[in-house]
């Protein structure tokens, strides 16, 4: 249990928030949201005790363990994954050391042996004995094979020591466990074994995340942090996302009769409590959504931007033919003899752990550049917009405002235009004249889906997308590309942005080929995992 009691929290004279009270309760999972910039690894950091609150204290139970995902990928360098994964445990670990250092000693005196005998018998108690084959059963959930187990950790690709970094924070089991966006550079299949350790999983869990689907599946409550302030809710993301919209459409229809609203919240919160629910949340998820108050419901002072994307002209039949492309990079065949048909209504979205060759792919599409072999064609019909991976060439170098940049991409250049255009996407007053240079990645991802809105074609090509966003911004790209009436080709890791907006699933598989399949993403994974 972990109890926070007046917690505030100011930098530099700004207040991130204030007098926060809150009890977390083992069995709970908790979702950490919020805008970024708003407070949340830092209200992690509060609660873990790496950051002292200007007010208020956070206590927990006595002889609780608490475990915190780190985020210093080089930090253990100088060790091997089982010793990494093993000090998630610091006790069990110092232990070890002791007893190794204990054991190596020429000298060895009968102090030494009453003292071996002690820490072997706390030894066992920490369960160190099982340590080895416990860390190997988490790597390999994770999808890492046993034989890392002995590597050094300076050896390891990045992808690999996230997912060490990660099994060290379940490792041991934990009363309380800290995660700080836990499912970064995780594949499908991590991700899934992550959600069903999280869910059979006894202690007290507060996770920070972007991934919607995760929240959705892995969370009992989601803790709010808007405005200064932190509230939590009951329920997981999709259920605060939906009734906080309720609840804000409601506040601003001054017409609205107090009672109406409580009728169509109620039902509301019948209608997610029986339908709505995910196969692997537990039912007492769903009754404690059953008794909920009006009161209780969450109002949001979020501010989303608007996404919408509006065809100049509608394609023809024939809109793209990809024909034995393939190419090799850095003397890597990512693409090999990849042949594909773009069909009328297809949102495609391209999955795979090779995000080289999705943007390889993309950037031939585009003419950006040449494939070795093969070829593609456009429909005479077709027009298309292209949101790259990577932005930077069309900031870095540039000393335009934000207005005067985006002015750039159409032909109605009248401030009025162009700073309502802005407005929508949360660019107002003087956030106009910064100059693009200096945004931050989720300001240009905002301005570079501007730029894209402004063209009006029948085909977007969208290379993740989600990357830099926040989860405001992710909803509101989501349920923009969902209405959009052309083709979609996009990339990327957001399980709940595919699931939600694909119709046909493309897999660019290690060897270059591909697995195309038409159907949704959860049929998709469904079949990958048989």
């Amino acid at each position: 249990m972990i109890n926070v009691t007046n917690v505030s929290m100011n930098f530099s004279g700004t207040t991130l928030f204030k007098e926060v009270d809150l009890k977390f309760t083992p069995g709970n999972c908790y979702g950490i949201i919020g805008a970024n910039g708003a407070g949340k690894s830092t209200f992690l950091r509060i609660l873990s005790g790496d950051l002292e609150p200007t007010t208020g204290n956070v206590t927990i139970g006595k002889d609780m363990r608490m475990s915190v995902l780190k985020q210093d990928h080089f930090a253990f360098d100088d060790f091997n994954v089982l010793d990494t994964i093993i000090q998630g445990n610091p006790r069990l670990y110092q232990i070890m050391k002791e007893k190794d250092a204990l054991y190596a000693k020429e000298d060895f005196t009968d102090e030494d042996g009453i003292k071996a005998s002690e820490l072997e018998g706390e030894f066992a108690e920490l369960n160190g004995w099982e340590a080895e084959s416990d860390a190997g059963r988490l790597i390999q959930g994770l999808g890492l094979s046993m034989d890392l187990l002995y590597s050094e950790m300076s050896t390891l690709t990045e992808k690999e020591k996230v997912k060490v970094l990660l099994a060290q924070a379940l490792f041991g089991k934990p009363e309380i466990i800290l995660l700080d966006e836990p499912t970064n550079g995780l594949d499908i299949v991590a991700i899934n074994w992550l959600e069903d350790f999280l869910l059979d999983y006894p202690g007290t869990m507060l996770v920070v995340s972007h991934d919607r689907h995760f929240l959705n599946t892995v969370c009992t409550n989601i803790v709010d942090v808007d405005y200064g302030k932190i509230k939590m809710y009951v329920g997981n993301y999709e259920f605060w996302y939906e009734s906080s919209q309720m609840v804000q459409k409601m506040i601003k229809d001054q017409n609205k009769k107090n009672e109406d609203k409580i009728k169509e919240l109620q039902s509301f919160i019948q209608r997610f409590s029986a339908n709505k629910s995910k196969s692997k949340q537990a039912t007492s998820r769903r009754k404690l959504i059953e008794k909920l108050t009006v009161d209780e419901m969450p109002s949001s002072s979020r501010r989303y931007p608007y996404v919408g994307f509006q065809m100049d002209r509608e394609a023809g039949k024939e809109l793209l033919t990809v024909e034995d492309l393939s190419k090799t990079i850095d003397g890597v065949k990512v693409l090999d003899h990849v042949s594909f048909r773009l069909n009328k209504g297809d949102k495609v979205a391209f999955v795979g752990e090779n995000e080289i060759a999705n943007t390889t792919l993309f950037k031939i599409l585009m003419e950006e550049i040449e494939p070795d072999e093969g070829s593609f064609k456009w429909g005479v019909s077709t027009s298309q917009s292209y949101f790259p991976r990577e932005n930077g060439e069309f900031f870095d170098d540039c000393d335009l405002t934000i207005i005067k940049w985006l002015g750039q991409f159409t032909t109605e250049t009248t401030e009025t235009f162009l700073r309502g255009f802005l407005g929508r996407m949360l660019f107002s007053g003087e956030d106009v004249y910064k100059p693009v240079k200096v945004l931050s990645g989720g300001e240009k991802v905002r301005c570079m889906l501007s730029r894209m809105m402004l063209f009006g074609s029948n085909i977007l090509l969208l290379d993740q997308p989600t990357n830099h966003l926040d989860l405001e911004s992710i909803t509101a790209l989501n349920n923009g590309l969902i209405d959009f009436k052309g083709n979609l080709l996009f990339a990327s890791h957001d399980h709940e942005f595919i699931q939600t907006i694909a119709n046909r699933i493309i897999e660019i598989q290690e060897d270059g080929s591909i697995l195309d399949r038409l159907c949704t993403y959860d049929d998709f994974i469904e079949q990958f995992e048989k």
